[in-house]
């Protein structure tokens, strides 16, 4: 009887032992089969205003410019000066023939010559007059007649002397001069012609300041800061910069364009942007708060964009469609789908799955 008792708790403490190994090997089994949490790189989802970059292309002009033009008509016979040259205050631009306007002043300076005779002879013809009537061998008439014919001469001296200042005027109008320093930028006339008074002969751009002009569509007009910095660049090299603010907006938009003229007055411009220089404007419009993302976060998910969206209490991730505003170089701009706050994954994406187990490295706040 003891034998077989013996026996037969050999027996079942063999099968216990041989149930316990293969349990223990089943345990090891699972655990080398448990995958280690995925590391992601991740940002944390916070709303801030959208800053957008607008760029304009225009042209360098001159802050002040003129129409130089002759103040009387006549025949152009001498423009000196060409578009691009520089000119000194006083210098002379054009000429008209002057030879109408000498005649005119010869005429005036004879006509002076003979106001003064007869205002001579009248002065005489008054004072004889005077002594005779103080003596009492003329009549008080024939002094009054000799007292306003000396009026009548000083008045046509007067006369005289006015018509000789308009003749030397109108000399000195033959001669079209700068009154400031500056370059020429534009002609109206050529030599030969027969030009009116005030027809524009030659554009002088004065070298009191620059300005940088935009054609400025008008939404942007409605957006742009009021004391906005604008950033100009040389278009041929971009490395010639400089900073300007607004200066002037044309009160009416353009017939064809509908663009706003805009004179961006430019801050120690630079030697290398000439007048008629292309340049560039750059322009930073902040607008609304919007969340932004890197776009390497953005996959999709039933063909629709999709963000992979962090648990940080397990750690674990899952697919969330987002709405995308725009897409910006290296960005992608969310309106809906996530909150401020959010944990979102930007880089590993496409090798997740929902409900993986994920470990952050570098996370972004």
């Amino acid at each position: 009887m003891k034998s077989k008792a013996g026996s037969s708790f050999l027996r079942t403490v063999a099968i216990l032992s041989v149930t316990a190994a293969l349990l223990s090997a089943c345990g090891r089994e699972d655990e080398a089969k448990a995958p280690a949490p995925r590391p992601v790189r991740t940002v944390t989802v916070e709303r801030a205003p959208a800053t957008e970059s607008v760029v304009l292309t225009g042209q360098v002009q001159a802050q002040n410019e003129a129409a130089m033009a002759f103040r009387i008509g006549g025949r152009m016979i001498e423009r000196p000066v060409n578009v691009g040259d520089s000119v000194k205050a006083g210098q002379i631009l054009a000429k008209l023939d002057p030879v109408n306007e000498l005649n005119t002043l010869r005429s005036a300076n004879a006509a002076l010559s003979a106001a003064e005779g007869q205002l001579v002879q009248a002065e005489n013809a008054f004072e004889r007059q005077d002594r005779l009537l103080a003596s009492g061998f003329t009549t008080r008439a024939n002094w009054d007649q000799a007292q306003q014919a000396l009026r009548t001469a000083r008045s046509q001296v007067d006369d005289a002397e006015a018509q000789l200042e308009i003749a030397q005027d109108r000399v000195s109008f033959t001669e079209l001069k700068a009154d400031v320093d500056g370059t020429v930028t534009a002609r109206g006339a050529e030599p030969g012609e027969v030009v009116q008074a005030g027809q524009m002969i030659v554009q002088l751009a004065r070298r009191d300041g620059r300005d940088a002009v935009f054609d400025v569509p008008p939404q942007v007009l409605r957006t742009a800061p009021p004391d906005a910095e604008i950033t100009v660049r040389l278009t041929s090299d971009p490395n010639v910069t400089a900073i300007g603010r607004v200066r002037e907006v044309a009160p009416q938009a353009d017939a064809q364009t509908r663009n706003f003229a805009v004179r961006v007055g430019i801050n120690a411009p630079p030697a290398a942007m000439l007048l008629g220089s292309t340049v560039t404007g750059t322009l930073k419009i902040s607008g609304a708060p919007v969340m932004a993302l890197p776009a390497t976060a953005l996959t999709t998910n039933e063909q629709k964009p999709a963000v992979w969206v962090v648990d940080p209490a397990a750690s674990t991730v899952s697919l969330r469609n987002v709405e995308i505003v725009r897409h910006d170089p290296g960005t992608v701009i969310v309106a809906d789908g996530i909150a401020p706050g959010d944990v979102v994954v930007t880089a590993g994406v496409q090798a997740l799955h929902p409900g993986q187990t994920v470990r952050l490295v570098g996370a972004t706040p």
